[in-house]
């Protein structure tokens, strides 16, 4: 029995007759004779009453039709997947993300992901820069988006690839009177709680925003340390002092905060994405692609 059979089979169930089905499989009606008759050779059984007009279908066609065409429709899914699967546009694909880029490239990379790959299932876990290394080598994650301040070292086998740099801008509560300057000097920040983000012993964004700070000519003082960059913003918002975040975080404007550079802060905070090195991952390539696209407007 091969598939012919079941689709020449279904064809003529379906049409009705043979010369209809026929002409529904563009083949000559004796190519479908010749299909029904070797398949009822190897049933050892009608499958049609011919006696009848239009053609009645036997207890043995019966029981044959919706299992012939559950097959045709699996092997169809099956050949369509693989096709997919092939071309990248099935399969899964772990991402593991630093939280301050949820701000700018990680949800536009993923829809254009999901445009191009809509079958492609899409992990997401927040990951801080320092632990995205073991995160690929155990493979928890296929590809990784980072950020750091100042140089960044990693393991042998955990490739960095730089995407944009981020210049670091004070974010300000609205009620503040310096939100409404157009730039800010360190002086004036002084006056104001500092809020260090994030709160892990292994980051050391926290240290080199400090850092930043103290080189433009601002000691600042440290009040309050968020876990994340969110809670920040939320003690922000609600007065309690100012922090540091990258120019592509301030570009999603809100109504409770300001965002505005600070005379002689020249430091930058690089976003870049990892991966493991020597190995590769169709989904991975691809995202990293649209990563690497949409960087170059920034």
């Amino acid at each position: 029995m091969n598939l012919k059979e079941l689709q020449y089979f279904c064809a003529v169930v379906e049409a009705g007759s043979a010369n209809g089905a026929a002409a529904h499989l563009h083949v000559v009606p004796a190519a479908v004779s010749m299909q029904l008759g070797q398949l009822e050779v190897q049933l050892g059984g009608k499958l049609f009453d011919r006696s009848t007009r239009p053609m009645t279908l036997t207890p043995l066609g019966r029981f044959l039709y919706p299992k012939a065409r559950a097959v045709l429709s699996d092997t169809s899914r099956m050949l369509e997947d693989a096709q997919d699967l092939s071309a990248g546009r099935l399969g899964w694909l772990s991402i593991g993300f630093t939280r301050s880029t949820i701000f700018s490239v990680l949800p536009e990379a993923v829809r254009a992901l999901n445009v191009v790959a809509p079958k492609v299932r899409i992990d997401l876990t927040e990951i801080l820069t320092e632990h995205q290394s073991d995160a690929l080598r155990a493979g928890k994650i296929h590809i990784g988006l980072a950020r750091a301040i100042g140089d960044f070292s990693t393991d042998a086998e955990t490739e960095c690839i730089p995407l944009f740099d981020d210049p670091l801008v004070a974010a300000l509560p609205v009620t503040s009177a310096l939100a409404r300057r157009k730039i800010v000097t360190p002086s004036e920040l002084v006056e104001l709680a500092y809020i260090s983000y994030p709160k892990d012993p292994n980051s050391s964004f926290a240290r080199h925003a400090l850092q930043a700070l103290e080189n433009a000519g601002a000691k600042a003082r440290v009040s309050y340390e968020a876990k994340e960059i969110h809670t920040a913003l939320g003690l922000v918002a609600a007065g309690l002092g100012f922090t540091l975040v990258g120019q592509s975080v301030a570009d999603g404007q809100r109504a409770d905060m300001r965002f505005r550079p600070v005379r002689g802060l020249k430091t930058l905070a690089k976003v870049f994405a990892t991966r493991r090195k020597g190995v590769s991952h169709q989904l991975g390539d691809a995202f990293l692609e649209i990563l690497k696209t949409q960087s170059l407007t920034r």
